[in-house]
């Protein structure tokens, strides 16, 4: 054996890789890399605990996270107290929400400036923040996908148009080019045929969200595609008559959708940084709705008495992000392992 490898011959495929197709040897890669799977536990865990919102709110916690409760009493260490005592700052005027109690069953991270328990706006907030960050990332990549096929693919005076709209969407910057359409947008009702949508519904940021990061999918997939383009296997897809639309669905699309893949846990978390963003600025998601950038919003006022109403969601935020940036790395390096030796050198 020693000898036929020295001569040049490759040794024979390992039989768990011999046979197995391309996503199975992905997953196998994946696999092996201990932090990209620890990373998705983590959002597993931020995703089914924000899912059991109701069944925390009303069976653990029973507290109505969107009713104000500034004049109700909560239990600690087997005594009843206002959930807003008396202020004991300054002048020990107003009032001010209880703290972290550490107890599940009451007030576990304490109240905001309405009465209401942070611990369940946390979850329930990280339903519509993970809600509007996958909603988004799925239009983004959907329409990015379709635009960089058709530039790259097409090219000529298609190619034109579509890369001239993607360059006018990207040379806004990106908070300010939301912050416009929001303004512009969240303000009012719309109804496309027999759909209503109102001022506070959560299709609008989505929407919103979702555009203005169509050109970071759209300009990669492009770019993909022209060169895949200049490929032997296209070549001769083509010199053998296949017709545009075949060679798009059967040669290119497959090809490209690795690139989406890799790409979609990076804008779910872009989108759910910007949604925190719009939501703080109070053009995002609207009351009654909550996310984890209203419940920093509630915070701020709070932060020198009650830091945990704003750090408990911004801390949420951090973990989602770190996570699905880390998958995402441990994705691409899964589907192209050639990729991590490339950026090393």
């Amino acid at each position: 054996m020693g000898e036929a490898l020295a001569g040049g011959l490759s040794a024979p495929p390992e039989p768990e890789t011999a046979g197995a197709s391309p996503w199975a040897l992905a997953w196998r890669r994946f696999r092996r890399n201990k932090v990209g799977v620890a990373m998705l536990i983590v959002l597993v865990l931020i995703v089914l605990s924000s899912l059991v919102a109701p069944l925390y709110a009303n069976h653990v916690a029973h507290t109505e996270p969107f009713r104000s409760n500034i004049d109700g009493t909560t239990i600690v260490n087997g005594k009843v107290v206002p959930v807003m005592q008396d202020s004991s700052t300054g002048l020990g005027l107003g009032v001010t929400p209880i703290g972290p109690t550490w107890d599940p069953h009451h007030y576990l991270l304490g109240a905001d400036n309405q009465g209401r328990d942070v611990a369940a706006r946390l979850l329930y907030g990280g339903r519509n923040s993970l809600l509007i960050g996958l909603a988004a990332a799925i239009l983004t990549c959907t329409l990015g996908t379709i635009i960089g096929l058709a530039a790259g693919f097409f090219g000529g005076t298609v190619d034109g148009v579509l890369s001239r709209l993607l360059d006018v969407v990207w040379a806004f910057p990106v908070f300010l080019l939301a912050i416009c359409l929001s303004t512009v947008l969240a303000t009012s009702s719309y109804s496309i045929g027999p759909v209503r949508i109102e001022s506070g519904s959560l299709v609008l940021p989505i929407v919103i969200i979702g555009i203005v990061y169509v050109p970071y999918v759209g300009r990669s997939v492009r770019g993909e595609v022209l060169s895949l383009r200049e490929r032997e296997f296209v070549e001769a897809a083509i010199g053998m008559g296949s017709s545009s639309w075949r060679l798009l669905r059967s040669d290119i699309f497959p090809n490209v959708v690795t690139t989406v893949i890799v790409l979609f846990p990076i804008m779910i978390a872009l989108a759910i940084v910007t949604e925190a963003a719009l939501s703080f600025l109070s053009i995002g998601v609207q009351p009654p709705d909550a996310s984890w950038g209203t419940i920093i919003l509630d915070g701020q006022s709070l932060l020198y008495t009650r830091p945990t109403v704003a750090l408990a969601p911004g801390i949420a935020i951090v973990l989602t992000v770190l996570a699905l940036n880390v998958l995402g790395d441990a994705v691409r390096d899964a589907l192209d392992p050639r990729a991590k030796h490339k950026a090393a050198r």
